[in-house]
């Protein structure tokens, strides 16, 4: 699994929400392996679909602790019974040698018990940890089918009233407000630029400071999935792996990507990159903010955001609101080879001329086809006035 840091209280850098410079944090405690830090802000909230994933999810790693418990507590009721035996066995018998064998036998028996009971304890409560975060989960999915509820009812109202005003005008009236909306629609839409006689840039920042994700195994297959692409010509990468935040800014300003592609440990509302530093390291934790500013910060914006870590759909809206047009992130914790596969699979049907949506689907159903468990955790995010069945990102005229 594309992990972050284990359970412990460590120094860490973090980007401020509010200035968005770095300042020092201690007592940051990261308690669920990803591909990121699982901290959980309950000022990021996910759809109630999402939530009802990670429900599912979280029940089976529950009822598969439970499964464990239980065999191990079986286990050693067996064992106990054994020794129990093989101990009335040596007090029966008038032969010394074979009371001492049985004597040992009971021991040996007793200390396979023992362990037993061990395991057992420590499946259960891992089971209990389990429990705690369905319950946290199934909270958080309550809140989220209230709130989508009321957003429904929201519209609903809103779409009645609508209704009601707009029978009581004349249909003359009508037919002039209709045309006027088209027009002012067609001319505050956005339109994607047409693709120029330019290759398509790809910005590719990995970084894993634990050294625990393969991120130069992605960069590696996703230049082999483009170079095997019938358009592999016009397509051009900038790969900076154990990537800083100077890679970010610099890559931006000087290679002026139309996609910019991360990889790397992440949750709902923060990113983390590497230092400059040679050995395994604390990361260097950027906020979500932050990191949409350092984005926009050029006069030539990116088209498209892959965040390919954990939790990161979290950060899409926000992404697509104010920064990119399109975005794609995962919606929960994803295995690093579920992530590399999509990602190989993604821009081979970029490179091969395929709109975004479709490459998104393309990548999506080769975790299918690969009897992954990951397929459903990809997601993607568009702007009101743009349309992914229609963005492609390399042509040839």
């Amino acid at each position: 699994m594309r992990v972050g840091i284990d359970a412990m209280t460590i120094p860490i850098v973090i980007s401020d929400e509010m200035s968005g410079t770095l300042r020092t944090v201690s007592d940051i405690e990261s308690d669920t392996l990803c591909r990121g830090p699982s901290w959980i802000d309950e000022r990021n909230v996910m759809s109630a679909t999402q939530y009802r994933g990670q429900l599912e999810r979280k029940r089976k790693q529950r009822l598969d602790a439970e499964k464990k418990a239980n065999e191990y507590r079986a286990k050693e009721s067996k064992k106990r019974a054994d020794a129990a035996a093989a101990r009335q066995a040596a007090m029966k018998t008038t032969s010394q040698s074979t009371a001492r064998s049985k004597t040992r036998e009971a021991e040996r028996r007793e200390d396979e018990a023992k362990s037993a009971g061990a395991e057992a304890s420590r499946w259960a409560a891992r089971a209990a940890g389990y429990s705690r975060e369905e319950a946290t989960i199934a909270t958080r999915l309550a809140k989220a089918e209230q709130s989508e509820a009321a957003a429904a009812e929201r519209a609903r109202k809103r779409e009645q009233q609508q209704i009601t005003r707009t029978a009581a005008a004349q249909q003359a009236a009508l037919s002039a407000r209709l045309s006027q909306a088209e027009t002012a629609v067609e001319r505050i839409g956005r339109r994607l630029p047409d693709p120029r006689p330019e290759k398509l840039r790809i910005l590719m920042l990995g970084a894993s400071a634990d050294g625990g994700l393969r991120v130069g195994r992605e960069q590696k297959r996703i230049r082999a999935a483009i170079e095997t692409a019938l358009h592999r010509d016009y397509v051009e990468l900038d790969v900076r792996p154990a990537a800083t935040t100077e890679d970010l800014l610099d890559g931006i300003a000087k290679f002026r990507p139309h996609v910019i592609h991360f990889s790397g440990h992440s949750n709902e509302d923060s990113i983390e990159f590497e230092d400059e530093v040679d050995e395994p390291h604390v990361g260097v934790i950027v906020s979500a903010r932050a990191f949409a500013n350092a984005v926009r910060a050029t006069d030539q914006a990116p088209i498209l955001i892959m965040l390919n870590s954990c939790l990161s759909s979290g950060q899409l809206d926000r992404l697509v609101a104010d920064v990119v047009p399109f975005a794609i992130g995962m919606a929960d914790e994803i295995e690093d080879g579920d992530a590399i596969a999509y990602a190989a699979r993604f821009y081979a049907n970029v490179a091969n001329g395929q709109s975004i949506h479709a490459a998104h689907a393309a990548g999506r159903a080769a975790l299918e086809l690969g009897g992954l468990e990951g397929a459903d955790l990809p997601t993607l995010a568009w702007a009101d006035d743009v349309d992914p069945t229609t963005a492609v990102l390399v042509t040839v005229e």
